[in-house]
């Protein structure tokens, strides 16, 4: 069965080089598809099946021949069905995030009404957040906050803004709302940030000769030219605000943008809408009849050029299997840690019948076609009374503490988002995964599957799982034909048993994949009342 399934492999793989076959994009036609799957980072979380083998049905003959789709006829009982590598007994599953907050306290006169986070990273060993703080007076000002360890912060003395007589605070002379770093740039435009704001009138007059623009932007408010903005830094920290628009379209929420390396372009994450053309010969609708009309959705674009958008596209709105009262509000793009081609989307779900909002999980392996991970949300607007009670919004990235937690930072406000609260506080909160824990691949009871071909960046496996007391998991390494690489098959495999938080992967005698640099792997696994929450490859 082995060699006929390599024969369809190869003869797949002819027709794409020969241009008779291609492979649509969520797959790239400009390239060959399917294995070996070369790797971005270290590590893997089945967010999605794309890692998991579909596997291989077939039809055989007694002589074990496959006879599969043959344009001949045959007795009804003259043929074999058998079906290798199939997935069985598994399913995808997303973990509801453990919650703290707030984070950081109020302590200073710029923050006595509390401090919304935009961005975290964690960039070159240490962990740095953009936020806005609101005084008494309720004026928002750009934060700027570090930590050696994601948990406790400190506020460096940046002496960019005099308040109150001194220059002794962290606060921004510019208020970066949603911050990235760009490994492609030049040095002086090391960190980029996107938000949504008005673009001049004038400008736009020029801008509208040579750049496509929504005409949405236009109408929504009569007189204003919404657009999306941008900011370049070398260091984050001093910026220098591009004057023309990246794109001409509504986008009011938090805009998340980043390079990807795969493209070579710059991707941003916006708002969009799930609304259809109007029939010709009538006016636009109200300013105050358009949020009624329109349900909020997300979009996506891309450019090789920072400070060139198109309008982006929509690509994830209410479905079928939505509330109609429910609507996508933010994005949140972020992606796995070490983990780079492993794209997540952390919306929040604005609930127009409560007034609050909900944190789903989505997965996508190329940051296009997008799928809801089964068990959202992740986290809810905590109860009535709470600093969080009201309504919840998270920010990218998800972020690996020193002690193995994910986090992803979110602001949580006592009131419900439409309500007139101008008075109330909001706060920082952290989104928690402890153990790195944020979705699984699970085998209630017995289960397995087999992943694709993958070009790993080092041969040794690590895993981070947990079994029942009776549970356990067995690995197998083979090549991409399927044979097991000797010594690493299930009869070698030393059982993954408990609670084991990037463990290593061994056989009875080995304790490495058995393959070179460069050299692809496939692994199956057998699986029993157990969750399989990642794998890293280590060198």
């Amino acid at each position: 069965m082995r060699q006929s399934r390599h024969t369809l492999v190869f003869v797949w793989e002819v027709l794409v080089s020969l241009g008779l076959a291609s492979v649509s994009l969520a797959i790239e036609h400009g390239r060959p598809g399917g294995q070996p799957y070369e790797l971005a980072g270290r590590r893997i979380v089945f967010s999605t099946w794309y890692y998991v083998r579909p596997g291989q049905p077939d039809w055989q003959d007694d002589a074990g021949v496959s006879r599969y789709a043959k344009r001949l006829a045959y007795p009804a009982d003259a043929l074999h069905y058998t079906y290798e590598d199939r997935p069985h007994g598994v399913r995808l599953r997303a973990e509801a995030a453990q919650r703290t907050g707030p984070v950081i306290a109020p302590e200073r006169p710029w923050e006595q009404r509390g401090i919304s986070v935009s961005t975290l990273l964690l960039d070159e060993g240490r962990y740095r957040l953009w936020a806005a703080s609101r005084d008494k007076n309720l004026k928002w000002r750009g934060v700027y906050y570090e930590s050696a360890d994601g948990r406790n912060w400190q506020r460096p003395n940046l002496g960019q803004v005099e308040f109150e007589g001194s220059r002794d605070n962290n606060l921004l002379a510019f208020n970066a709302e949603s911050v990235f770093k760009d490994p492609a740039g030049p040095a002086a435009e090391r960190y980029k940030c996107v938000w949504h704001g008005d673009y001049d009138p004038k400008r736009f007059e020029e801008f509208k000769k040579t750049r496509p623009y929504s005409t949405i932007a236009l109408e929504m408010d009569p007189g204003r030219v919404h657009a999306i903005l941008g900011a370049v830094s070398p260091d984050g920290l001093s910026w220098t605000q591009l004057p023309d628009a990246l794109s001409v379209e509504p986008s009011d929420t938090h805009i998340v943008g980043y390079y990807d390396l795969r493209l070579a372009k710059y991707v941003l994450y916006t708002r969009s809408y799930m609304v259809g053309p109007r029939a010709p010969g009538f006016p636009p609708p109200s300013p105050a009849i358009y949020q009624f009309l329109a349900r909020r959705a997300i979009g996506r674009t891309e450019s090789a050029d920072f400070r060139a958008f198109a309008p982006a596209e929509t690509i994830i709105e209410p479905g079928p299997d939505s509330a109609p009262t429910d609507q996508y509000y933010s994005n949140c793009r972020t992606t796995v840690p070490d983990g780079p081609d492993q794209h997540l989307l952390f919306p929040a779900v604005f609930h127009l019948d409560t007034d609050n909002t909900s944190i789903e999980l989505h997965a996508s392996y190329d940051g296009k076609l997008w799928h809801r991970v089964p068990g959202s949300p992740v986290l809810d607007t905590a109860a009535w009374g709470q600093w969080d009670g009201g309504c919840i919004f998270t920010s990218p990235e998800l972020t690996e503490l020193p002690d193995g937690s994910w986090v992803l930072p979110y602001t949580g406000f006592k009131n419900t988002h439409k309500y007139p609260s101008g008075l109330d506080a909001c706060g920082f909160g952290l989104a928690v995964w402890p153990k790195g824990r944020l979705v699984a691949i699970e085998a209630p009871g017995d289960g397995g599957f087999t992943t694709e071909g993958l070009v790993p960046p080092g041969g040794r496996l690590r895993i981070n799982a947990v079994t029942a007391r009776t549970g356990s998991i067995l690995i197998e390494a083979a090549d991409l034909e399927g044979k097991p690489i000797p010594g690493r098959g299930f009869a070698e495999a030393v059982p993954i048993v408990g609670d084991q938080v990037w463990a290593p992967v061994k056989w009875k005698t080995v304790d490495d994949l058995g393959i070179k640099s460069g050299e692809p792997v496939v692994l199956r696994f057998r699986m029993n009342h157990a969750r399989i929450y990642g794998l890293q490859f280590d060198q």
